[in-house]
């Protein structure tokens, strides 16, 4: 068993002991059908069958409805699907997915890839704005902001990091028609306290990661948990994650993503 396989069990075995709350659970997807070997890039028939677990088993809601509810202070037992970056894989294969199984999904993207048509640094093309434009017309697609550049905000000057959190808004705005609500940290790395001041006064809710469960009254929206779903979960830890657990396992890689992109810039 590898150390991998070794966490998982361990984790499940966590929530057993502490059973994960009632709440909302918000998954990170990256890729569907990208073709590459990263853990975050997923076989389209595997998506399809978490598409439809989450059909069968789970009030799959809005991140604008989940968000509405947990700052109201409303209980809400639900499942947010969130894409990150914005790969021309979501065109060609999540968005066509999501219509078959009716699911609604937010992307938060990465804006100057989309603009400029340059590869993202891991070798992925991203997705157009004439794409784009025709996901969100489906009205199961919302586009959120990953900042402009993937910039890591608490690398950037006070100037650099307002400058690059604008020009994601006026990219979405002009090109979508929509002023983004909802922001996702690239990374899920904590901004500086002045990066999280100039997230808040933009965005109505900002994503980390975490693999807890959001619970009305008991989070921030400007700190929303979310679970990343991952290939080597397979159905049985990708259903557990749905249900909130694996939590273990999320402390812990939080952790390690705090030491492996300390020295990175995006």
């Amino acid at each position: 068993m590898n150390l991998s396989s070794a966490l998982k069990r361990t984790s499940t075995m966590f929530d057993k002991v502490a059973r994960p709350r009632s709440g909302v659970v918000v998954l990170i997807y990256h890729r569907v059908g990208g073709g590459s070997s990263s853990q975050v890039d997923l076989d389209p028939t595997v998506f399809d069958a978490h598409l439809a677990h989450l059909a069968e088993h789970h009030h799959v809601v809005t991140l604008d409805h989940a968000v509405r509810a947990l700052t109201a202070g409303e209980p809400l037992e639900g499942v947010v699907i969130t894409f990150d970056d914005g790969t021309t894989d979501f065109l060609d294969y999540t968005v066509p997915a999501l219509v078959r199984h009716g699911l609604p999904a937010t992307l938060y993207a990465a804006t100057a890839y989309i603009d400029s048509g340059e590869r993202f640094p891991w070798d992925a093309p991203p997705v157009s704005w004439a794409g784009l434009r025709e996901a969100t017309a489906t009205g199961l697609v919302t586009v959120g902001s990953h900042t402009h550049t993937h910039a890591l905000l608490d690398r950037l000057s006070p100037a650099d990091m307002c400058d690059d959190l604008d020009r994601s808004i006026e990219l979405i705005g002009s090109n979508l028609g929509v002023v983004p609500s909802h922001f996702a940290y690239p990374k899920a790395v904590p901004g500086s306290p002045a990066a999280e001041v100039a997230v808040r006064r933009r965005f109505s809710s900002a994503a980390l990661a975490g693999s807890r469960v959001n619970r009305s009254g008991h989070v921030d929206v400007h700190r929303l948990h979310r679970t990343p779903v991952q290939r080597s979960d397979g159905q049985t830890y990708f259903e557990a994650k749905a249900r909130g657990g694996m939590r273990l396992e999320g402390r812990l890689r939080a952790v390690h993503a705090g030491i492996k992109y300390r020295g990175d810039t995006r």
